[in-house]
């Protein structure tokens, strides 16, 4: 696709009338001093989709460690501790209400799931909730690498089997019910230690290993609980990888939504290099101006967000049964995030792309009914 700066370029008379002489030298001269215009031609840059090789993440190893039929590994690192009864559901219905209150949308699609699924996600959801909050959270001026590093000793506390407070009893539960990897979770706190140190990207694998931190692990972290269909013809490797894609695609969709609230507080998630190639930088967003230029790199970075939720589609049907509506609703309410953000005319930097309430709910029998379809081969 091109996109042409120049002015539209003059045209001779392609019959055979007469031309004055005058008018004919006058015609000759637009027709040189236009050709210029002619040439000038901006081709719009292809952006890389590619991030940072799986390898170089372990995620093979993560794979295997989670996909072992004898769980005795896990069980030695966590000892269960001896929660009542009454205490576990406690913790499992507060985790339970923090997600209804927090995330409706995905809470709702949640509901189908077995019971002791249902529990393991909610409070997977509240960690993750809470270790993003430490840095965006209402008590993020104080936050600090040594805040960070007990958070961190805390986790691990977590799957040791020796929880601080409520909430860390339900994952320190989850954590002895499935073969959670613990690597995911010390990954996203890596990611907030990311946020406190960075604010600008200089090219797109910076930026992919920052939305792989703070939420592709969320994917992997949640694969083991949401189980894999016996009928599934993909390799557990590659619904691994499309959930990681959809974890990319979601953090996309974030940062390209609240482009104008982030840069109101000094930070730009967007890939230096990529601004310039379309003429653009920091001043531009700072500007709060949409300009031609602005819509066709927008146009760019939402296309590399939706061929991430197209490579996460290959693995949304090949879940338990069960387990795929929340996956779906949230798949296809961030594409619709993306929709908004065209709708806006491209503007995010003075308006917040916006779902509707009424928008999500009649997406959920178009998600459940996604959630139906049978794993085929690839």
């Amino acid at each position: 696709m091109a996109l042409m700066l120049g002015a539209k370029p003059c045209f001779r008379a392609n019959d055979r009338s007469f031309v004055p002489y005058r008018q004919k030298i006058l015609t000759t001269r637009a027709e040189v001093i236009a050709v210029p215009k002619k040439a000038r031609q901006f081709t719009m840059p292809e952006l890389s989709k590619q991030g940072i090789p799986h390898k170089d993440l372990h995620l093979g190893e993560i794979v295997k460690r989670q996909t072992q039929s004898n769980n005795s590994v896990f069980e030695e690192a966590c000892r269960k501790p001896k929660f009542s009864p009454a205490f576990l559901q406690e913790a499992y219905e507060r985790c339970r209400e923090i997600c209804a209150d927090y995330a409706k949308t995905f809470y709702l699609g949640t509901l189908l799931m077995t019971e002791e699924k249902q529990k393991a996600i909610w409070a997977i959801y509240v960690w993750c909730r809470r270790t993003d909050e430490l840095v965006d959270g209402p008590n993020a001026i104080h936050m600090s690498d040594s805040v960070l590093n007990i958070w961190e000793e805390r986790l691990q506390d977590i799957f040791d089997g020796r929880p601080y407070d409520l909430l860390d009893a339900a994952l320190t539960d989850t954590v002895h019910k499935f073969p959670l990897d613990i690597k995911p979770f010390r990954d996203m706190i890596e990611g907030m230690r990311m946020d406190t140190r960075k604010s600008r990207y200089q090219n797109y694998q910076e930026l992919y290993l920052y939305c792989y931190y703070v939420a592709g692990t969320v994917g992997l972290m949640t694969v083991p609980v949401m189980g894999i269909a016996p009928e599934s013809s993909l390799s557990t490797q590659a619904i691994y990888s499309a959930a990681l894609s959809l974890g990319i695609g979601n953090q996309l969709t974030n940062i390209l939504r609240d482009v104008g609230e982030d840069a109101m507080q000094g930070r730009i998630y967007l890939p230096q290099d990529e601004l310039a190639q379309f003429g653009l930088c920091d001043d531009d967003i700072f500007s709060r101006k949409v300009t031609d230029g602005w819509r066709q790199f927008m146009k760019q970075q939402i296309r590399r967000a939706q061929f991430y939720f197209q490579q996460a589609e290959c693995g949304a049907s090949q879940l338990d049964k069960d387990s795929r509506w929340p996956v779906w609703s949230s798949l296809m309410l961030y594409r619709k995030i993306l929709d908004a953000i065209v709708d806006n005319d491209y503007d995010n930097l003075t308006k917040r792309a916006y779902v509707g309430r009424t928008k999500k709910l009649m997406m959920l029998p178009q998600a459940y009914t996604r959630s139906l379809s049978v794993p085929t081969l690839a």
